[in-house]
């Protein structure tokens, strides 16, 4: 009796473990109805399409006569949900980075690394191999956003509208270049 108390458990045990399985990064899975990866990948791609081919930013670049040189700023979460807006923000990033169309400069968190190591190799490295001052590249515009959310909720069920709104924004003449937004409705039923 004892041994099959004991293997009755033991199969128990087995039969509840965890299972994990290797799946397609691009693969969308959605699991609780709140944002996720895929969402965030979904947008990027869509709104940095948007802009790249809008009429406004083609004369902008066209006007300048070279590639627009592009800093991501913050894109603040204000949903309801913890979003983490960094992994947010580097899609944004990857996206502009992979599409050849416009250069990608630091945003204001990682300038000033950039900059203290530029400052620190005039003391400590070979001066044929130190950075040198006055060479950063400018960004022309400033990608600003944020993100929102609407929930409708009614016995079980629930409807989510996620709304990313972004701007790019001229540096020098401060005037908004191009205007987007783009929404991801979920319907959630418990």
């Amino acid at each position: 009796m004892k041994y099959i108390l004991y293997f009755t458990v033991i199969l128990i045990t087995i039969s509840c473990a965890r299972q994990v399985s290797r799946i397609d990064p691009n693969q969308t899975i959605d699991l609780s109805g709140r944002w996720n990866d895929s969402d965030s990948r979904m947008t990027a791609d869509q709104m940095i399409y948007e802009l790249f081919e809008s009429e406004e930013f083609k004369k902008y670049a066209k006007e300048k006569g070279t590639k627009p040189v592009i800093m991501i700023s913050k894109i603040t979460n204000k949903t309801s949900e913890h979003i983490d807006a960094g992994n947010y923000v580097k899609k944004f990033e990857a996206v502009i980075h992979k599409s050849g169309i416009a250069d990608l400069v630091e945003s204001e968190d990682f300038q000033d690394k950039v900059r203290q190591e530029r400052a620190e190799q005039q003391d400590f490295a070979d001066p044929a191999t130190a950075a040198k001052w006055g060479k950063e590249l400018g960004a022309n515009l400033i990608l600003f956003g944020e993100m929102n959310s609407e929930t409708d909720v009614y016995n079980k069920k629930r409807v989510i509208n996620y709304i990313t709104t972004l701007h790019l924004t001229d540096v020098e003449t401060n005037r908004r270049v191009w205007y987007g937004q783009h929404e991801i409705k979920k319907f959630v039923k418990n």
